[in-house]
């Protein structure tokens, strides 16, 4: 069975799964260490496809943060290259108009957008926008 996993970079994203039916699998906090995460990855099963959040830096943004905003997003994209998963680079505004979950920057948008899609699943700030993600792969894959 296909798996669909989705990465949100940054400091509080993670990396979250679905199956082929768009259901729940797992997600991992990026709170976690790289090699957790690349176990993370690694450890499910028949990843089909993923969806990168394409980032750049915001206005206003300190050096230090954009620094670590794209250590985290480079980290993500050499795990998938390393353990060979088909990916894509989205942009925020289109995942999200794809998801119909323009957030216009309110991370409320998109938790209650994934609150809705994954009722029995608890939702929080850091997982929401992993598992749209993952969403997004599954939709424009599946």
């Amino acid at each position: 069975m296909p798996i669909f996993i989705g990465l949100d970079p940054g400091a509080s994203g993670a990396v979250a799964a679905v199956d082929h039916d768009g259901r729940h699998v797992a997600t991992c906090k990026l709170t976690e260490t790289a090699a957790d995460v690349a176990d993370f990855i690694r450890e499910l099963d028949d990843v089909a496809f993923a969806a990168l959040e394409k980032v750049g830096a915001f206005p206003g943004q300190g050096v230090a943060s954009t620094f670590k905003f794209g250590h985290s997003a480079g980290l993500l994209e050499g795990l998938l290259v390393a353990l060979r998963v088909p990916y894509v680079l989205v942009s925020p505004a289109a995942w999200q108009a794809k998801m119909g979950c323009r957030t216009g920057g309110d991370k409320n948008v998109s938790k209650a957008a994934a609150q809705r899609l994954w009722p029995d699943v608890r939702i929080t700030h850091a997982i929401a926008d992993a598992l749209l993600l993952a969403e997004y792969a599954r939709k424009v894959r599946a």
